[in-house]
Parts: structure tokens; C-alpha cells; sequence
């Protein structure tokens, strides 16, 4: 069943990890994890739907840091960081293609390749400045039962296959009909 609209407004609600318009008629949310395989294939399958969809849809990605990843939460936090210095998606990609390789040293490397001011990040995964952040994502995702990444919805719309460029773009299609 579907998720509600009250629920799936709190889901894209101050989002700062997203692209595409607020008010777009396509509202997509992924639950993701940086060190989750499947949510790597799941990125590149974000990034076709962006190529394609463009401003047609808004696309939100949550942290769901699973507990056995053990660099996932930090790498989150990291990303995080990243959005509010305006480079989450190329930082989101560099986690991606590395995500074998998520330790803090590398997570620093990685944040100095796409532009990011090292020092400061030092400072705020130190000062744990958004742990409260991805937990806050992680209990979102709990409350609409996510329980494995990726997870996404389109329009409230549990997604089955979240990697599935085909299967997404068929419903991304039939949701930007006009209604008769």
C-alpha cells in the first residue's frame, strides 16, 4: 500500500540531498547506504533517470547507514557536509565509486578531490556535527519501513526494484500523465 501524502511530505520535506523542482509532479526518495553494493547500482540508475527526467521529477536521497557497514554512518555524516557546502552530488559519486574504500582517511582524500575544505569536515565529523542528521534519516526511513537500502518510492509507491532503469521509467511515465 502506498504511503500516504502526509508521510511521503515528511520524506522530501528540507531535504538538502536533492535535485529536480519541489513542486514536480514525479517525487522520488531513495534510502541509501555509501557502502551498500546495490545502492551504488542504484546511484547510476538515479543518474540515467536524472539524464532523462531532468526537472519533470525531484529526486531526494536519505542516509540509511546500515549498522553492519561500518563506515557507512560516517561516510553519510561526510556527505552531509557535502551538501551544505554545495558539493553532495560529486562528493555522493566519489563515495560511490569508491566504496570499498570508506575510511576517514580516504573520506578526507575524497572530500579534498571534489573541492571541499578538509579542515572543516576534520572539524565537524570531530565534533560529530550531523550525527543527529542521519539518525534523524535513519528513524524516516524506520517510520516508512525501511528495513534494507536501497530503498525507494515514487509518489508514495514502495519501488521494487530500485535498480531497474526500465521498470522506474515505466512508472515515472505512467505517474506524468495527465489525469483524464
Amino acid at each position: 500500500k502506498p504511503l500516504d501524502p502526509e508521510k511521503m511530505a515528511k520524506l522530501t520535506q528540507g531535504a538538502t540531498t536533492a535535485f529536480g523542482p519541489t513542486d514536480a509532479k514525479v517525487m522520488i526518495v531513495e534510502f541509501s547506504d555509501f557502502q551498500c553494493p546495490f545502492c551504488s547500482r542504484a546511484a547510476n540508475t538515479v543518474h540515467t533517470l536524472k539524464e532523462k527526467y531532468g526537472d519533470k521529477v525531484r529526486f531526494v536521497f536519505r542516509q540509511f547507514p546500515l549498522s553492519f557497514h561500518e563506515n557507512a554512518h560516517i561516510s553519510a555524516e561526510a556527505s552531509l557536509f557535502a551538501a551544505e557546502n554545495g558539493k553532495f552530488w560529486e562528493f555522493h559519486d566519489k563515495l560511490f565509486a569508491n566504496q570499498k574504500k570508506l575510511d576517514r582517511a580516504s573520506i578526507e582524500g575524497y572530500a579534498k578531490e571534489v573541492g571541499l575544505d578538509v579542515a572543516k569536515l576534520k572539524k565537524a565529523l570531530d565534533d560529530k556535527t550531523y550525527v543527529s542528521a542521519v539518525d534523524a534519516e535513519l528513524k524516516l526511513g524506520e517510520e516508512v519501513a525501511v528495513d534494507g537500502t536501497p530503498t525507494m518510492f515514487i509518489n508514495g509507491k514502495r519501488v521494487s526494484n530500485p535498480t531497474d532503469v526500465d521498470a522506474l521509467s515505466k512508472e515515472i511515465d505512467e505517474a506524468l500523465k495527465p489525469k483524464t
